[in-house]
């Protein structure tokens, strides 16, 4: 079961390595690759978009498990018998299931469930006992087979990334077996029989984790050895490499020019009053951080990706024009604002078929103090002033509560219009031969 899980690790290492610096140096890295033939994680990525528009999913692209699969032979002594059992081999191990799968990027742990239906295992058995003897075929079933893994990531002295610790058990429902040719000593042993099944389950366990576990360790830090090798960088171990990635994210921000920020002229009329804001500019989007955990969790076919961002003080000065009866009476005047945070907290699901829409689960918004100071309103800029400063503090919650199902159904109207198949696929080469140094003059949020 170490294959399935290392392709899970696998792009949980993208997304935790690939995106802190280096990486935007790989420039031409896609190229390389298709010359020297190794396998390309965009190549596995699409394989996993198909396989994901099946209606029940079984295996995964690159989790390659041999099936059937040989087993080391068995000494055992149970009771008043020796059983030994040879020639044994597993059948069924290519076709699990991913139940569960769970990354909090910020801790770099995973954890994950990875169910079989059913699994086989067929051998020869010899038993001894006393003056008596029997041998021949015998076969166990284990259906519902549930495999646990949990697994977390550190950054050592030398700012290394390798595995830390390693938790898997493996456990069934029911199991069924059959021993032939037990013939006298069927009525005699029988109780050594019963336990027999279970013998088989407590022996192989062992060797299916070690073998897991050796495979997990070693796959998995020769990847992590190779990507680090392969952008030259070392990563502190007084940061995590995902805060590391969101003080480059901000450095990105900055150099694509969206730190300050032109906000959309807004237009609002009300009866016979109109209210406009032009040339309303923001600073300080770019000071964006973590404050809580950034997750992305898989169960039932969906995805489900979960954000706590807050911003720093932000600032920012816009033209407003409130006008009265289309426009016989209006006033001009300019304002200058302050907003002390503002934290969002927000999950968002996207099914595993990527042919359908993304769906916003959750959005809670949490605004800090806010001031302002207006000029333009002549004699009523104090009034003004103190009602736009007192009443939004006062009500702040009020205000958030009022605004969050509009936003949401505004989110999810931008939500229903992105195509995510060709999002991914696009963007993923470009990911693969640029890094973040992406090229986002184009870039299309909805597309048909």
């Amino acid at each position: 079961m170490a294959k399935p899980l290392i392709v899970l690790l696998s792009f949980n290492l993208m997304l935790l390595i690939s995106s802190v610096a280096g990486v935007a140096k790989s420039v031409g890295d896609r190229a390389r690759k298709q010359e020297t033939g190794e396998a390309l994680l965009s190549d596995q990525l699409f394989a996993v978009i198909d396989l994901y528009k099946q209606e029940d999913p079984v295996g995964l692209p690159g989790a390659t498990i041999p099936d059937p699969m040989p087993i080391p032979d068995i000494r055992q002594s149970v009771s008043i018998a020796t059983i030994y059992m040879t020639k044994m081999v597993v059948y069924g191990m290519s076709r699990f299931r991913i139940r569960y799968f769970h990354t909090e990027l910020n801790s770099m742990a995973v954890q994950s469930q990875i169910e079989i239906e059913n699994i086989e295992v067929k051998g020869n058995y010899t038993m001894n006992a006393l003056f008596n003897r029997a041998d021949g075929p015998f076969t166990v079933n284990m259906k519902n087979v549930l495999t646990k893994a949990n697994v977390s990531l550190a950054v050592d002295r030398e700012g290394l990334l390798h595995t830390d610790n390693i938790e898997l058990d493996i456990a069934f429902e029911e199991m069924a077996m059959d021993f032939q040719n037990l013939g006298f000593m069927g009525s005699i042993f029988q109780s050594v029989v019963n336990s027999a099944s279970n013998l088989v389950y407590d022996t192989i366990k062992p060797y299916m984790l070690s073998e897991a576990y050796k495979k997990i360790r070693e796959e998995v830090d020769v990847r992590i050895r190779n990507l680090t090798l392969e952008h030259d960088f070392i990563l502190p171990n007084s940061i995590t490499p995902l805060d590391m990635a969101i003080g480059e994210m901000r450095a990105v921000v900055r150099n694509k020019g969206l730190d300050p920020f032109l906000v959309p002229d807004y237009n609002n009329t009300a009866g016979i009053f109109g209210m406009r804001t032009m040339h309303t500019w923001m600073k300080g989007g770019s000071s964006f951080y973590r404050y809580g955990a950034i997750s992305v969790t898989m169960q039932n076919n969906t995805a489900t990706v979960g954000l706590h961002v807050a911003t720093q003080r932000l600032t920012g000065s816009t033209h407003w024009e409130v006008s009265v009866g289309r426009g016989l009476l209006s006033r001009v005047g300019r304002a200058q604002f302050t907003v002390e945070y503002i934290r969002v907290a927000i999950q968002i699901g996207q099914p595993l078929d990527l042919r359908k829409k993304l769906q916003l689960k959750d959005i809670q918004l949490e605004l800090g103090n806010i001031q302002v100071r207006c000029d333009g309103a002549g004699t009523f800029d104090y009034i003004v002033e103190a009602l736009v400063n007192v009443l939004p503090n006062l009500l702040r919650y009020q205000i958030m509560d009022a605004i969050e199902n509009p936003l949401r159904m505004r989110i999810q109207e931008k939500l229903d219009c992105i195509n995510t198949e060709w999002m991914v696929r696009k963007y993923a080469t470009e990911f693969e031969e640029h890094g973040i140094d992406l090229d986002l003059q184009d870039f299309e949020l909805c597309h048909s």
